[in-house]
């Protein structure tokens, strides 16, 4: 093998390739935003976005660390409803609009755990899905 070339750059490079190099932009404090719990019979998952809908944060009891039957239970849905909280209040979100979705234990131990903090809760939204007239009715049996 032979000698190794060592390329040193002057100071008018080096400073060259700094100043090119774009600053990184500070996020900006967000006033408003939404947060959508999800809670299932089997897990809790809550999404933190802005006021127009944009996702910033997330969370599920199985990411928390809760496995199996654990995920579904209201200690599981204040858990993650505290992860959320935290991360609003480091973003310096005042005010929220809660659309709740979905027949789980843990609708309303989530909203008791936003109700503790110190995050303005505006609106409370049940946005479950509810069959007008269901689904279609099997036919009767042939023997």
């Amino acid at each position: 093998m032979g000698k190794k070339r060592v390329i040193k750059k002057t100071e008018g490079e080096v400073m060259k390739k700094k100043a090119t190099k774009s600053p990184v932009s500070k996020s900006k404090a967000i006033k408003k935003g939404r947060i959508y719990i999800s809670a299932s019979y089997n897990n809790t998952m809550m999404t933190l976005t802005d006021a127009e809908g944009k996702v910033i944060n997330w969370a599920t009891a199985g990411n928390l660390g809760f496995k199996g039957t654990k995920k579904a239970t209201p200690y599981a849905a204040s858990e993650v409803a505290n992860a959320i909280s935290e991360k609003a209040e480091r973003l310096g979100m005042k005010e929220v609009d809660i659309f709740v979705k979905g027949v789980g234990t843990g609708r309303s131990s989530a909203l008791r755990a936003f109700a503790a903090k110190d995050i303005i809760i505006n609106s409370i939204k049940d946005v479950t899905p509810i069959p007008h007239n269901g689904c279609r009715p099997p036919g009767p049996r042939r023997t």
